[in-house]
């Protein structure tokens, strides 16, 4: 599968929901695959922090589903957070895992899955996340989709994608400090809160 094909069918299924996505092309990719997104998607720049930063939203957004976009690179940095998925159990969390089997944004060596013995949907069940699977089409993956964003315990597919980045799509033009506010003023304005008042340099 491609990335990017499997981008265009989830973003087709969203619309009020939240997007934490992980460094790299995939923020290309995302930002082409679903523009009406765009302000409710912010990247984090840290491997390892994706899903953690998605299930701190779900837990203080009960009301409001949350998606984590993370890679197999991602979540090899921190397989902790699969094990806080099973304890804490959050109703509103989908999460997708972008497997290509290697650290694309820096050459393309392999990740551990690329071995054909790591699972990171076993590794998500063996730690309590039931609903963990693996999707290998764009048939598997889009049916997963349709449950993911209507269960109301974790849900993570796990997609087997090709480690090749789209091309000829447009580049983001903010950097990651611009994409904050934009992420937290939608926010903000959607949920009736205050999160950051105004400076007291204004």
């Amino acid at each position: 599968m491609k990335r990017y094909d499997c981008m265009k069918l989830l973003a087709a299924r969203l619309k009020d929901e939240l997007v934490i996505l992980s460094l790299g092309a995939s923020v290309d990719e995302w930002y082409n695959a679903a523009p009406h997104m765009r302000e409710a998607s912010l990247f984090q720049q840290q491997l390892g922090c994706v899903t953690p930063q998605a299930f701190g939203l779900a837990a203080g957004l009960p009301h409001r589903r949350i998606i984590s976009l993370d890679t197999d690179g991602g979540m090899m940095f921190n397989l902790g957070i699969l094990a806080t998925l099973g304890n804490e159990q959050p109703k509103n969390l989908f999460t997708v895992v972008w497997d290509n089997e290697c650290y694309q944004s820096i050459g393309g060596p392999p990740t551990h899955t690329a071995s054909g013995r790591v699972d990171i949907a076993a590794i998500a069940r063996g730690a309590g996340v039931e609903q963990a699977y693996t999707a290998r089409t764009l048939e598997e993956f889009e049916a997963h989709c349709e449950a993911g964003l209507k269960a109301d315990v974790p849900y993570i597919v796990v997609a087997k994608v090709a480690g090749t980045v789209q091309p000829d799509i447009k580049r983001k033009h903010s950097d990651g400090r611009e994409d904050k506010y934009i992420f937290v003023r939608h926010v903000e304005a959607t949920e009736g809160i205050v999160i950051m008042g105004p400076s007291e340099h204004n």
